[in-house]
């Protein structure tokens, strides 16, 4: 069993509601010799440097996140894919103390199918930016504007699927046009939807 990092401690210290549940997540993963990290402010645990899983809270539920979870075989069907733009990442969602006991042997067959996954080598074959459906109210946009669409398409991939998921969310045609409207600006100064 790898020893637990100190640097990782103060996240369990500060769990709040998830304590007792994120103490035996951790005690489960650390029994596969993963290496334990802080990253993005959760514990997060490696092998070779690669990350495998993270303990994250939320308000109604705790959750492993398997970074390539879409490749893990899951008979017991309790990976979770987050949103349905999220393509690589599932989770393993907790509500309390008990679900973290009943679903003890699943995660750990996960978690041994993760790190064999990891030590292939393989890979989630993600979809491109430009497979995403543009709403057709950016798309109008970017096609009567030559400085927009150049702006938008030297963003990175990521930052492009940010707007396009951002636009696509609201239903309605007006909301749409008013979120492009507002965003143009930023486009144009080659940031990024939260930068």
């Amino acid at each position: 069993m790898t020893n637990r990092n100190p640097r990782v401690d103060w996240f369990f210290v500060n769990a709040g509601k998830w304590q007792e549940e994120f103490e035996n997540l951790r005690t489960i993963i650390l029994g596969f010799g993963l290496n334990e990290e802080l990253k993005w402010g959760q514990a997060c645990y490696t092998l070779n440097k690669k990350n495998v899983v993270l303990i994250h809270g939320f308000k109604e539920y705790c959750a492993v996140l398997f970074f390539k979870g879409a490749l893990l075989k899951d008979p017991e069907n309790i990976l979770i894919q987050q949103t349905e733009n999220v393509q690589s990442a599932r989770q393993v969602r907790f509500a309390s103390i008990g679900e973290v006991t009943k679903k003890k042997s699943a995660l750990k067959a996960l978690i041994k199918q993760a790190i064999e996954v990891e030590k292939a080598g393989l890979r989630v074959a993600l979809k491109m930016t430009s497979e995403y459906k543009v709403p057709e109210e950016f798309q109008k946009k970017i096609n009567s504007n030559p400085s927009l669409k150049k702006a938008f398409y030297n963003l990175s991939p990521g930052r492009q699927r940010g707007y396009i998921f951002y636009f696509s969310k609201a239903r309605q045609a007006a909301t749409r046009s008013a979120r492009v409207e507002k965003c143009i600006p930023k486009i144009l100064d080659g940031k990024g939807l939260n930068d």
